[in-house]
């Protein structure tokens, strides 16, 4: 990434390094949060009122913006919140401390995530300038990371045209006007050159060569 995202990234390492201790910190938070203010609000408004007026902020601050800002800024943001995330981790040590220790017994101290093959072609994709995202990687780059995933899927033959249904030249045909055009018309670099059947392939043709002959003239491919 960037030299602010390197930035970004070093503040937040060390307080993502415990990841059992930070999920049941924020997780307490979290739940402290939904049960607190639906009790201070019924000292201020009636019981429905507290309720509705309880879901609608838990909603809005703690599940839509969140996720629809920190899907894109979550590196910024979470490097600046780093130091009140420390201050919370502090504060609900003596209960979180315990549970993640539990956690990292039962599930191990390290573990990470992994997508499946086809989760992370559609991550790839998602990463492409053309999905209008902000990705940064091109059509070629998304195109050739899918096909890398996709080789444990395919066969050499998926790659491979059948010889019947390639275009080839007749060594005893000429190199008239309709023939060259033919050969422009098709864009390849190469053209294979047979004998009496597609199958009896004896050489090919470099079709930069033929820059150099004039079609009027109708020479022999021998």
């Amino acid at each position: 990434g960037t030299d602010q995202d390197r930035k970004h990234a070093a503040k937040i390492l060390p307080v993502v390094k415990n990841q059992h201790l930070l999920l049941c910190t924020l997780l307490i938070c979290n739940a402290a949060a939904m049960e607190a203010l639906p009790i201070f609000l019924d000292s201020l408004v009636t019981a429905w009122g507290a309720i509705l007026i309880s879901v609608t902020l838990i909603l809005l601050f703690g599940e839509i913006l969140p996720q629809s800002i920190c899907s894109r800024y979550g590196l910024a943001i979470g490097a600046s919140v780093a130091p009140l995330v420390r201050v919370l981790v502090w504060v609900c040590f003596p209960v979180a401390y315990p549970i993640s220790k539990l956690l990292d017994h039962l599930l191990g101290k390290g573990h990470t995530a992994l997508f499946r093959r086809a989760e992370l072609k559609t991550l790839v994709t998602l990463h492409g300038n053309e999905a209008g995202k902000g990705g940064e990687l091109t059509h070629d780059e998304t195109t050739i990371i899918a096909g890398a995933l996709e080789l444990t899927e395919k066969k050499a033959k998926d790659a491979m045209t059948p010889l019947c249904q390639t275009f080839a030249i007749d060594i005893n045909a000429k190199l008239d006007r309709d023939l060259m055009q033919k050969v422009l018309d098709k864009g390849h670099s190469r053209v294979p050159v047979y004998y009496e059947k597609k199958t009896n392939i004896i050489g090919l043709i470099l079709v930069k060569n033929l820059l150099s002959i004039n079609p009027d003239d109708e020479i022999p491919i021998k």
